[in-house]
């Protein structure tokens, strides 16, 4: 697993500084970004070792024409869902603009190989983007204390992160079902391990509570195409009149489906996706969905972790880009 190595001579970790003081990473971290929540003794402790070392935070050298220039490692966690593109062409141009090479990683949705990526990009690259990890946020937490990591979609402690407001969005979309006269709603789930996954429900059944429909959960599927034929399955046998998917490539996996099986829609159900997707437009019916820009997010993303580069002790921050709801043929009034 080869990475090309960084163009600058490494620079001090927080893990460097914390071994050397014999503290915790955690600790090196707050006293860096909020001293306020350490002692005075050991703020001086650290901060006096943090110079002896040589630590300069995340600063990056400066080229002849002013820009900063480095690597910066973006992980994805796969290259089928055509949203990812999105992300990766706001990136690779944030990157450009910058002047920074990209690297490029898929971990074909797998932990583990994540996880062994993201320990090889911390001694080489610069800086890391990585959208909806699998990893759990003690191992996000250790890389960012050996490298600058920027998160999308996932909120981990003191990790600045990119959200992605597709959870109001999916309220929005189930009140707008509610409108249609549908009082028996599914909510056909992503992976267990997706951050994303559990905002949405947990956003969906709140707002569920409080409408005159129920919310049903129906299983948890990996967002591809055939896995939306399975989903199909089970949302046939659930009775439900509509069906809100975790995105639009299990939508329109499911909407093959039930063509297969002779279920109209939106006659016999209505089919709401996530991420308007190339091709969501142009489905057989064109499917309603949540609307975001992959583009955007990636860009800022990648500015946010660019931004980093020009802080001493940049304080983590959460920021988001919105969402909404665009309605084609694909939903309809539910059959009295």
């Amino acid at each position: 697993m080869a990475v090309p190595q960084r163009r600058f001579p490494r620079r001090v970790s927080l893990t460097d500084i914390a071994r050397a003081c014999g503290v915790a990473p955690s600790t090196v971290s707050r006293a860096m970004s909020n001293p306020g929540r350490v002692s005075v003794q050991m703020y001086e402790r650290i901060t006096r070792k943090a110079v002896e070392m040589g630590y300069s935070s995340a600063m990056l050298p400066i080229d002849s024409e002013g820009r900063a220039r480095g690597t910066i490692g973006l992980v994805l966690p796969n290259l089928t869902n055509p949203f990812v593109f999105d992300l990766l062409r706001g990136s690779q141009a944030q990157c450009q603009a910058a002047g920074f090479l990209q690297l490029l990683i898929s971990t074909e949705d797998s932990a583990h190989v994540e996880q062994e990526w993201l320990k090889e990009l911390s001694r080489t690259v610069d800086g890391i983007v990585i959208a909806a990890p699998r990893s759990d946020d003690a191992v996000l937490t250790t890389i960012s204390y050996a490298v600058p990591l920027v998160v999308i979609n996932r909120e981990v402690p003191e990790i600045s992160s990119l959200i992605i407001d597709t959870a109001s969005a999916s309220v929005q979309a189930l009140n707008y079902l509610v409108s249609l006269g549908h009082r028996r709603i599914a909510y056909v789930r992503g992976p267990e391990t997706s951050w994303t996954d559990r905002a949405r429900w947990n956003a969906l059944s709140a707002a569920a509570e409080h409408s005159e429909a129920e919310l049903l959960p129906i299983g948890s599927f990996h967002p591809s195409l055939a896995a939306g034929g399975a989903a199909a399955d089970a949302v046939a046998l659930s009775g439900v009149s509509a069906a809100l998917f975790f995105n639009d490539t299990l939508a329109i996996g499911a909407m093959v489906r039930f063509r297969q099986r002779g279920i109209d829609i939106p006659g016999d159900i209505s089919v709401v996706g996530c991420d308007d997707i190339f091709g969501a437009a142009t489905a057989d019916p064109p499917l309603t969905t949540i609307t975001a820009s992959g583009d955007r997010a990636g860009r800022a993303a990648t500015e946010l972790l660019i931004g980093r580069f020009t802080s001493k002790a940049p304080a983590p921050r959460v920021d988001h880009v919105s969402a909404h709801l665009t309605v084609r043929d694909s939903t309809g009034p539910a059959r009295v």
